[in-house]
Protein backbone atom coordinates (compact mmCIF):
# COMPACT_ATOMS: atom_id res chain seq x y z
CA UNK A 1 0.00 0.00 0.00
CA UNK A 2 1.58 3.45 -0.77
CA UNK A 3 2.19 5.31 2.66
CA UNK A 4 0.39 8.89 3.26
CA UNK A 5 2.49 11.33 4.87
CA UNK A 6 0.21 12.85 8.10
CA UNK A 7 3.19 14.90 8.96
CA UNK A 8 6.66 15.74 8.39
CA UNK A 9 7.58 13.16 11.68
CA UNK A 10 4.99 10.89 10.84
CA UNK A 11 3.86 8.32 7.70
CA UNK A 12 1.10 5.92 7.44
CA UNK A 13 -0.30 3.43 5.45
CA UNK A 14 -4.05 3.64 3.60
CA UNK A 15 -6.37 1.48 4.74
CA UNK A 16 -10.04 0.47 3.91
CA UNK A 17 -13.34 -0.84 6.07
CA UNK A 18 -15.77 -2.91 4.68
CA UNK A 19 -17.78 -0.23 3.67
CA UNK A 20 -15.29 1.41 1.34
CA UNK A 21 -14.80 -1.96 -0.77
CA UNK A 22 -17.26 -3.60 -2.81
CA UNK A 23 -17.07 -7.10 -4.81
CA UNK A 24 -17.30 -6.19 -8.40
CA UNK A 25 -19.77 -8.65 -10.73
CA UNK A 26 -18.00 -11.57 -13.23
CA UNK A 27 -19.46 -12.67 -16.60
CA UNK A 28 -20.05 -15.90 -14.68
CA UNK A 29 -23.16 -16.43 -13.07
CA UNK A 30 -24.87 -19.75 -11.14
CA UNK A 31 -27.84 -21.03 -9.44
CA UNK A 32 -27.55 -19.64 -5.81
CA UNK A 33 -28.85 -23.71 -5.01
CA UNK A 34 -25.39 -24.90 -6.65
CA UNK A 35 -23.55 -22.68 -3.89
CA UNK A 36 -21.90 -24.12 -0.94
CA UNK A 37 -21.08 -22.05 2.29
CA UNK A 38 -20.07 -25.31 4.30
CA UNK A 39 -17.11 -24.70 6.38
CA UNK A 40 -14.83 -27.50 7.83
CA UNK A 41 -12.20 -26.96 10.49
CA UNK A 42 -10.08 -29.78 11.90
CA UNK A 43 -12.77 -32.67 12.35
CA UNK A 44 -15.38 -30.21 12.67
CA UNK A 45 -17.86 -29.61 9.55
CA UNK A 46 -20.30 -26.61 9.50
CA UNK A 47 -23.63 -26.13 7.17
CA UNK A 48 -22.57 -22.11 7.67
CA UNK A 49 -18.85 -20.28 8.31
CA UNK A 50 -20.81 -18.44 10.95
CA UNK A 51 -19.25 -18.28 14.82
CA UNK A 52 -21.43 -16.62 17.07
CA UNK A 53 -19.43 -14.42 19.09
CA UNK A 54 -18.85 -15.50 22.68
CA UNK A 55 -21.24 -12.62 24.22
CA UNK A 56 -23.47 -13.12 27.01
CA UNK A 57 -26.53 -11.34 25.08
CA UNK A 58 -25.96 -14.16 21.80
CA UNK A 59 -24.60 -17.37 23.96
CA UNK A 60 -26.04 -19.43 26.30
CA UNK A 61 -26.15 -22.95 26.75
CA UNK A 62 -29.76 -22.81 25.12
CA UNK A 63 -28.89 -20.59 22.44
CA UNK A 64 -26.06 -22.91 21.55
CA UNK A 65 -28.28 -25.92 21.07
CA UNK A 66 -30.15 -23.44 19.11
CA UNK A 67 -27.62 -22.35 16.87
CA UNK A 68 -25.64 -25.42 16.49
CA UNK A 69 -29.04 -27.15 15.39
CA UNK A 70 -29.16 -24.17 12.52
CA UNK A 71 -25.37 -25.10 10.86
CA UNK A 72 -23.49 -22.98 12.86
CA UNK A 73 -20.83 -22.95 15.99
CA UNK A 74 -21.37 -20.66 19.02
CA UNK A 75 -18.99 -20.05 21.33
CA UNK A 76 -19.84 -19.74 25.63
CA UNK A 77 -17.74 -16.62 27.09
CA UNK A 78 -16.80 -18.96 30.30
CA UNK A 79 -15.73 -15.76 32.12
CA UNK A 80 -19.49 -14.64 31.44
CA UNK A 81 -22.41 -14.76 33.67
CA UNK A 82 -22.52 -18.38 32.93
CA UNK A 83 -19.43 -19.47 34.55
CA UNK A 84 -20.69 -17.01 37.51
CA UNK A 85 -24.51 -17.30 38.06
CA UNK A 86 -26.23 -20.68 38.19
CA UNK A 87 -29.25 -19.22 37.05
CA UNK A 88 -28.36 -15.09 35.32
CA UNK A 89 -31.66 -15.21 33.55
CA UNK A 90 -32.92 -12.10 36.13
CA UNK A 91 -29.62 -10.32 35.61
CA UNK A 92 -30.01 -10.68 31.88
CA UNK A 93 -33.52 -9.00 31.99
CA UNK A 94 -31.52 -6.40 34.46
CA UNK A 95 -28.78 -5.31 31.90
CA UNK A 96 -31.73 -5.20 29.25
CA UNK A 97 -33.63 -2.45 31.39
CA UNK A 98 -30.96 -0.47 32.94
CA UNK A 99 -31.19 3.50 32.25
CA UNK A 100 -27.74 4.70 30.26
CA UNK A 101 -26.50 7.43 33.24
CA UNK A 102 -25.47 3.96 35.12
CA UNK A 103 -25.45 1.14 32.64
CA UNK A 104 -21.84 0.51 32.87
CA UNK A 105 -21.03 1.05 36.71
CA UNK A 106 -23.87 -1.57 37.22
CA UNK A 107 -22.65 -3.96 34.89
CA UNK A 108 -19.64 -3.77 36.23
CA UNK A 109 -20.99 -4.90 39.74
CA UNK A 110 -22.87 -7.37 38.47
CA UNK A 111 -19.94 -9.02 37.08
CA UNK A 112 -17.59 -8.54 39.95
CA UNK A 113 -19.90 -9.31 42.22
CA UNK A 114 -19.48 -13.30 41.40
CA UNK A 115 -16.12 -14.76 40.60
CA UNK A 116 -15.62 -16.80 37.97
CA UNK A 117 -16.72 -20.38 39.55
CA UNK A 118 -14.37 -23.45 37.97
CA UNK A 119 -16.75 -25.95 39.08
CA UNK A 120 -19.91 -24.23 37.11
CA UNK A 121 -17.15 -23.90 33.78
CA UNK A 122 -17.17 -27.66 33.98
CA UNK A 123 -20.92 -27.77 34.73
CA UNK A 124 -21.66 -25.71 31.53
CA UNK A 125 -19.41 -27.65 29.49
CA UNK A 126 -20.24 -30.83 30.23
CA UNK A 127 -23.98 -29.51 29.79
CA UNK A 128 -23.16 -28.44 26.23
CA UNK A 129 -22.03 -31.69 25.71
CA UNK A 130 -24.60 -33.54 26.62
CA UNK A 131 -27.49 -31.62 24.43
CA UNK A 132 -24.98 -33.04 21.46
CA UNK A 133 -23.96 -29.68 20.23
CA UNK A 134 -19.80 -29.06 18.55
CA UNK A 135 -19.07 -27.45 22.44
CA UNK A 136 -16.85 -24.29 22.11
CA UNK A 137 -15.69 -21.69 24.58
CA UNK A 138 -13.85 -18.86 24.68
CA UNK A 139 -11.75 -17.38 27.61
CA UNK A 140 -9.48 -14.58 27.90
CA UNK A 141 -5.83 -14.25 27.77
CA UNK A 142 -5.54 -14.06 31.49
CA UNK A 143 -7.55 -17.08 32.20
CA UNK A 144 -6.39 -19.28 29.53
CA UNK A 145 -4.15 -21.28 31.73
CA UNK A 146 -6.62 -22.28 34.37
CA UNK A 147 -9.75 -22.54 32.48
CA UNK A 148 -8.57 -23.95 29.16
CA UNK A 149 -7.33 -26.82 30.57
CA UNK A 150 -10.33 -27.67 32.58
CA UNK A 151 -12.65 -26.88 29.82
CA UNK A 152 -10.50 -29.51 27.48
CA UNK A 153 -10.94 -32.16 30.27
CA UNK A 154 -14.83 -31.82 30.49
CA UNK A 155 -15.25 -32.13 27.09
CA UNK A 156 -15.26 -28.60 25.06
CA UNK A 157 -14.39 -29.28 21.47
CA UNK A 158 -12.83 -26.19 20.21
CA UNK A 159 -11.22 -23.50 22.28
CA UNK A 160 -10.60 -19.73 21.72
CA UNK A 161 -8.71 -17.32 23.04
CA UNK A 162 -10.01 -14.05 22.36
CA UNK A 163 -9.03 -11.05 23.81
CA UNK A 164 -9.01 -7.21 22.46
CA UNK A 165 -5.73 -8.13 21.11
CA UNK A 166 -3.20 -10.86 21.35
CA UNK A 167 0.12 -11.56 20.68
CA UNK A 168 2.23 -14.84 20.66
CA UNK A 169 4.68 -12.49 22.36
CA UNK A 170 3.76 -10.68 25.39
CA UNK A 171 6.14 -8.80 27.40
CA UNK A 172 5.41 -8.32 31.31
CA UNK A 173 7.60 -7.84 34.56
CA UNK A 174 4.92 -9.47 36.48
CA UNK A 175 5.44 -12.77 36.20
CA UNK A 176 6.31 -15.41 33.73
CA UNK A 177 3.54 -14.53 30.59
CA UNK A 178 1.55 -17.25 28.91
CA UNK A 179 3.80 -19.20 26.71
CA UNK A 180 0.96 -19.46 23.92
CA UNK A 181 2.70 -21.86 21.70
CA UNK A 182 4.11 -24.61 24.64
CA UNK A 183 0.13 -23.78 25.70
CA UNK A 184 -1.17 -24.72 22.62
CA UNK A 185 0.21 -27.95 21.77
CA UNK A 186 -0.79 -29.24 25.05
CA UNK A 187 -3.85 -29.17 24.91
CA UNK A 188 -5.85 -31.67 22.31
CA UNK A 189 -8.25 -29.76 21.17
CA UNK A 190 -7.85 -26.94 17.88
CA UNK A 191 -7.49 -23.77 19.50
CA UNK A 192 -8.56 -20.33 17.30
CA UNK A 193 -6.97 -17.16 18.66
CA UNK A 194 -6.95 -13.61 18.24
CA UNK A 195 -7.42 -10.65 17.98
CA UNK A 196 -4.73 -9.35 15.73
CA UNK A 197 -4.68 -7.21 12.89
CA UNK A 198 -1.64 -7.02 10.84
CA UNK A 199 0.18 -9.47 8.90
CA UNK A 200 3.53 -9.79 10.92
CA UNK A 201 0.98 -10.60 13.98
CA UNK A 202 -0.98 -13.26 12.50
CA UNK A 203 1.96 -14.88 11.09
CA UNK A 204 3.43 -15.08 14.79
CA UNK A 205 0.27 -16.47 15.89
CA UNK A 206 0.11 -18.90 13.13
CA UNK A 207 3.34 -20.24 14.14
CA UNK A 208 2.14 -20.80 17.93
CA UNK A 209 0.06 -24.08 16.08
CA UNK A 210 -3.40 -22.28 16.41
CA UNK A 211 -6.02 -23.89 14.16
CA UNK A 212 -7.44 -20.52 13.26
CA UNK A 213 -6.80 -16.88 14.05
CA UNK A 214 -9.06 -14.31 14.67
CA UNK A 215 -8.97 -11.20 12.82
CA UNK A 216 -10.78 -7.41 14.80
CA UNK A 217 -9.45 -4.76 16.89
CA UNK A 218 -12.10 -2.63 18.65
CA UNK A 219 -13.89 -2.65 15.68
CA UNK A 220 -17.48 -4.38 17.01
CA UNK A 221 -20.59 -2.24 17.75
CA UNK A 222 -20.75 -2.64 21.21
CA UNK A 223 -16.83 -1.62 21.72
CA UNK A 224 -15.23 1.67 22.58
CA UNK A 225 -11.49 0.83 22.31
CA UNK A 226 -10.95 3.38 19.05
CA UNK A 227 -12.41 6.13 21.23
CA UNK A 228 -11.30 5.10 24.52
CA UNK A 229 -7.79 4.15 23.64
CA UNK A 230 -7.12 4.83 19.80
CA UNK A 231 -6.44 1.88 18.47
CA UNK A 232 -8.64 0.68 15.22
CA UNK A 233 -7.15 -1.33 12.14
CA UNK A 234 -9.94 -0.92 9.66
CA UNK A 235 -11.71 -4.45 8.84
CA UNK A 236 -11.20 -4.91 4.72
CA UNK A 237 -7.06 -4.08 5.10
CA UNK A 238 -6.88 -5.87 8.17
CA UNK A 239 -8.74 -9.38 6.65
CA UNK A 240 -6.70 -8.74 3.67
CA UNK A 241 -3.53 -8.75 5.37
CA UNK A 242 -4.33 -11.78 7.33
CA UNK A 243 -5.46 -13.57 4.22
CA UNK A 244 -1.69 -12.69 3.13
CA UNK A 245 0.14 -14.39 6.38
CA UNK A 246 -2.03 -17.65 6.08
CA UNK A 247 -0.96 -17.95 2.52
CA UNK A 248 2.56 -17.18 2.91
CA UNK A 249 2.60 -19.50 6.41
CA UNK A 250 1.43 -22.27 4.23
CA UNK A 251 4.84 -22.11 2.07
CA UNK A 252 6.60 -22.04 5.18
CA UNK A 253 4.75 -24.63 6.88
CA UNK A 254 4.63 -26.86 4.16
CA UNK A 255 0.97 -27.11 3.87
CA UNK A 256 -0.53 -26.33 7.27
CA UNK A 257 -3.65 -24.14 6.67
CA UNK A 258 -4.97 -21.31 9.61
CA UNK A 259 -8.03 -20.51 9.03
CA UNK A 260 -8.87 -16.96 9.22
CA UNK A 261 -12.08 -15.74 11.31
CA UNK A 262 -13.26 -11.93 10.32
CA UNK A 263 -14.42 -10.78 14.30
CA UNK A 264 -15.99 -7.33 14.02
CA UNK A 265 -17.33 -4.70 12.22
CA UNK A 266 -20.08 -7.02 10.73
CA UNK A 267 -23.49 -5.18 11.33
CA UNK A 268 -25.18 -6.30 7.94
CA UNK A 269 -25.40 -9.22 5.62
CA UNK A 270 -23.14 -7.31 2.96
CA UNK A 271 -20.36 -6.82 5.58
CA UNK A 272 -19.88 -9.94 6.37
CA UNK A 273 -19.87 -10.95 2.79
CA UNK A 274 -16.92 -8.44 2.16
CA UNK A 275 -15.82 -10.19 4.81
CA UNK A 276 -15.12 -13.45 2.78
CA UNK A 277 -14.64 -11.84 -0.35
CA UNK A 278 -11.29 -10.29 1.56
CA UNK A 279 -10.10 -14.07 2.21
CA UNK A 280 -11.53 -14.65 5.76
CA UNK A 281 -13.27 -18.43 6.25
CA UNK A 282 -15.46 -17.99 8.83
CA UNK A 283 -16.66 -14.58 9.97
CA UNK A 284 -17.50 -14.42 14.22
CA UNK A 285 -20.81 -12.83 13.98
CA UNK A 286 -21.74 -10.38 17.31
CA UNK A 287 -24.82 -7.42 16.62
CA UNK A 288 -26.07 -9.62 13.71
CA UNK A 289 -27.75 -12.56 16.08
CA UNK A 290 -28.13 -9.97 19.17
CA UNK A 291 -31.23 -8.78 17.29
CA UNK A 292 -32.46 -12.46 17.16
CA UNK A 293 -36.09 -12.59 19.51
CA UNK A 294 -34.29 -15.73 20.93
CA UNK A 295 -31.19 -14.10 21.96
CA UNK A 296 -30.56 -14.04 25.60
CA UNK A 297 -29.76 -10.71 25.75
CA UNK A 298 -33.33 -9.93 24.21
CA UNK A 299 -32.51 -7.27 22.02
CA UNK A 300 -29.61 -5.17 24.50
CA UNK A 301 -26.13 -6.52 23.28
CA UNK A 302 -22.24 -6.16 25.03
CA UNK A 303 -19.11 -7.57 24.92
CA UNK A 304 -16.65 -8.26 27.95
CA UNK A 305 -14.92 -4.90 27.03
CA UNK A 306 -18.11 -3.47 28.60
CA UNK A 307 -17.93 -4.27 32.10
CA UNK A 308 -14.17 -4.31 32.76
CA UNK A 309 -13.18 -3.41 36.03
CA UNK A 310 -10.29 -0.73 35.55
CA UNK A 311 -11.06 0.55 31.87
CA UNK A 312 -14.34 0.01 30.60
CA UNK A 313 -14.21 0.02 26.31
CA UNK A 314 -17.65 -0.75 25.19
CA UNK A 315 -21.16 -0.21 25.72
CA UNK A 316 -24.39 -1.75 26.17
CA UNK A 317 -26.04 -1.19 23.04
CA UNK A 318 -30.30 -2.08 22.51
CA UNK A 319 -30.96 -3.65 19.39
CA UNK A 320 -34.36 -3.47 17.14
CA UNK A 321 -35.22 -7.11 17.10
CA UNK A 322 -36.29 -8.64 13.30
CA UNK A 323 -36.82 -12.26 13.99
CA UNK A 324 -35.36 -15.55 15.48
CA UNK A 325 -32.20 -16.86 14.62
CA UNK A 326 -32.98 -18.95 12.34
CA UNK A 327 -34.96 -16.07 10.58
CA UNK A 328 -31.99 -14.08 10.99
CA UNK A 329 -29.62 -17.02 9.31
CA UNK A 330 -32.31 -18.31 7.00
CA UNK A 331 -35.03 -15.98 6.48
CA UNK A 332 -37.48 -15.50 4.95
CA UNK A 333 -36.25 -11.79 5.48
CA UNK A 334 -38.79 -9.12 6.08
CA UNK A 335 -36.34 -6.37 6.02
CA UNK A 336 -34.30 -4.72 3.37
CA UNK A 337 -31.19 -3.48 4.84
CA UNK A 338 -29.19 -6.73 5.76
CA UNK A 339 -30.21 -7.49 9.17
CA UNK A 340 -32.44 -11.45 7.88
CA UNK A 341 -31.10 -14.27 5.96
CA UNK A 342 -27.70 -13.37 6.15
CA UNK A 343 -26.94 -17.00 4.77
CA UNK A 344 -28.92 -16.28 1.86
CA UNK A 345 -27.24 -12.78 1.00
CA UNK A 346 -23.70 -14.98 0.98
CA UNK A 347 -25.15 -17.49 -1.25
CA UNK A 348 -26.49 -14.46 -3.42
CA UNK A 349 -23.19 -13.01 -3.45
CA UNK A 350 -21.18 -16.14 -4.55
CA UNK A 351 -24.32 -17.10 -6.75
CA UNK A 352 -23.44 -13.48 -8.80
CA UNK A 353 -20.30 -13.70 -8.97
CA UNK A 354 -20.25 -17.32 -10.19
CA UNK A 355 -18.26 -18.94 -7.42
CA UNK A 356 -19.22 -22.07 -6.00
CA UNK A 357 -17.76 -22.21 -2.84
CA UNK A 358 -15.76 -20.03 -0.03
CA UNK A 359 -12.58 -20.94 -0.96
CA UNK A 360 -13.04 -20.05 -4.48
CA UNK A 361 -15.06 -16.50 -3.22
CA UNK A 362 -12.21 -15.56 -1.58
CA UNK A 363 -10.86 -14.93 -5.36
CA UNK A 364 -13.36 -12.57 -6.08
CA UNK A 365 -12.36 -9.11 -8.06
CA UNK A 366 -13.13 -5.93 -5.18
CA UNK A 367 -13.15 -2.51 -6.30
CA UNK A 368 -12.63 1.05 -3.85
CA UNK A 369 -15.40 3.14 -3.62
CA UNK A 370 -14.14 5.59 -1.05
Amino acid sequence: MTDIQIGGAKRARRAYSFDEVAIAPSRRTRDPQEVSTTWTIDAYRFALPFIAAPMDSIVSPTSAQTLNDLGMLAALNLEGLWGRYADPSALLEEIKQLPEINVTSRMQEIYAAAPVDPDLVTHRVMQMKQAGVTVAVSVSPQRTADLAPRAATAGADIILIRGTTVSAEHVSGAGEPLNLKEFIHQLDVPVIVGGCATYQAALHLMRTGAAGVLVGFGGGSSMTTSDVLGVRVPMASAVADVAAARRDYLDESGGRYVHVVADGSMGQSGDIVRAFACGADAAMLGSVLARATDAPGGGAHWGAEAWHGQLPRGQRNVLTQVGTFAEVLNGPSTHAAGAMNIAGALRKAMATTGYSDLKEFQRVEMVVTA
